[in-house]
């Protein structure tokens, strides 16, 4: 059976999490990396050799495929160099043999995600003419990004980096518990923070007034956290407070948990559309996209479409007293949906499904020609992205 007649694999190799599964099927597996090892930090891979022994585990112990039937759909960080890729080819090409494969950008994907969503909801929703073009707020467990894309094209040079992604809400939440005298059991630790932070964290419009309705009714916002610590059996109970919200307002007010870095991720989202052609900052503002868990706390994207519209319209008011000139209102609009955490596998997978998706891999008769540096380029945009 020919490989195009088969549906292709689709994996999206995270700093906390891959996905992994087949194309245009709903189900998906999703894999936490080695807990003794892992090859990825900051969304850059660091150690080859593990990550094809764990791309050999995704194929052989997950998936149960053969490689060599099946096409193969990676993703990529939008800051990744060249070398990465062709490492990822060669490894695909040499060690699995694979027919065919195609590397993506994550924030392409994503943004395919959510505008998939958009559509099978209402009708209304479609654009032909904005379909690709947004800004993508990519926040996982390691390496965040702001992607302006504009007609599936990424801006490279205005990329923006976050400094602190779900990884450092996590070490915050745990840094909190312990300095009000917490006692978690050292080897859990972590784990229950980030346990914590997923099942009990939220983003709040006003920290201030968060304090005061935690202070005045302690019962009503204050959670328990009850375990058996490992080694004792001994059963413990933990208070849960401040640590609700003031994890995630780490995206919002940078400096209380570390004084090396001020800027608020709103205002960077900003900076990033700025930086973005003229022409195509109002399409950006109207359709910001967020991808990945650490996007999923509660109120996040109204906290992140507040604050952007917030500086957005300072300066259209400030533009209009200097110039006289009356400026039209800039809609800015912050996308979330229930895919998000998982955007950049369904985007992959909406691509892959696709009958012009095989026409657009590099072929393992291309790569014995010309070498891994085909996997410098994208087929489609004959370019890095």
């Amino acid at each position: 059976m020919d490989a195009a007649a088969r549906p292709a694999i689709v994996i999206d190799n995270g700093t906390g999490y891959s996905k992994l599964g087949f194309s245009a099927l709903s189900r998906f597996r999703s894999s936490g990396l080695y807990s003794l090892k892992s090859p990825i930090h900051h969304g850059q891979v660091d150690d080859w050799d593990t990550m094809e022994r764990f791309w050999q585990q995704c194929m052989f112990n997950y998936l149960r495929c053969n490689p060599e039937e099946h096409y193969f759909l990676l993703t990529d960080s939008p800051v990744s160099t060249p070398e990465s890729r062709e490492c990822t080819g060669e490894i695909m090409f040499e060690t699995f043999n694979v027919p065919g494969l195609y590397i993506s950008v994550q924030s392409i994907l994503s943004l395919s995600a959510g505008y998939a969503y958009l559509k099978s909801l209402s009708d209304e929703n479609s654009d032909s003419t904005s379909d690709m073009t947004g800004v993508v707020v990519d926040i996982g467990d390691g390496a965040p990004h702001i992607v302006p894309v504009v007609n599936g094209y990424v801006i490279g040079s205005s990329i923006k980096s976050f400094p602190f992604s779900g990884s450092d809400v996590t070490q915050f939440v745990l840094q909190l518990l312990q300095e009000r005298g917490e006692l978690l059991p050292p080897e859990d630790s972590l784990d229950i923070a980030r346990r914590v932070k997923e099942m009990y964290c939220y983003t709040s419009s006003d920290i201030v007034k968060e304090f005061k309705k935690h202070d005045k009714k302690p019962d009503k916002y204050i959670k328990q956290w009850s375990a058996i610590k490992p080694k004792t059996g001994v059963p413990y109970t933990i208070d849960i407070g401040y640590e609700r919200f003031l994890g995630p307002e780490i995206f919002f007010n940078p400096e209380i948990y570390s004084a090396d870095f001020s800027t608020p991720l709103p205002e960077l989202i900003d900076n990033c559309v700025q930086s973005a052609p003229i022409d195509t900052r109002r399409a950006l503002y109207k359709n910001i996209v967020l991808s990945g868990g650490s996007t999923m706390f509660k109120d996040f994207h109204k906290r992140l479409q507040n604050d952007i519209k917030k500086i957005v319209d300072d300066r259209v008011a400030t533009t209009s007293a200097r110039h006289r000139v009356e400026v039209r209102p800039v809609e800015v609009n912050v996308v979330a949906h229930p895919i998000q955490s998982y955007a950049v596998w369904f985007g992959g997978s909406i691509a892959a499904s696709n009958p012009e998706f095989y026409e657009y891999c590099h072929t393992k008769e291309e790569y014995e020609e010309h070498g891994a540096s085909i996997c410098r380029t994208s087929p489609v945009f004959k370019g890095m992205y």
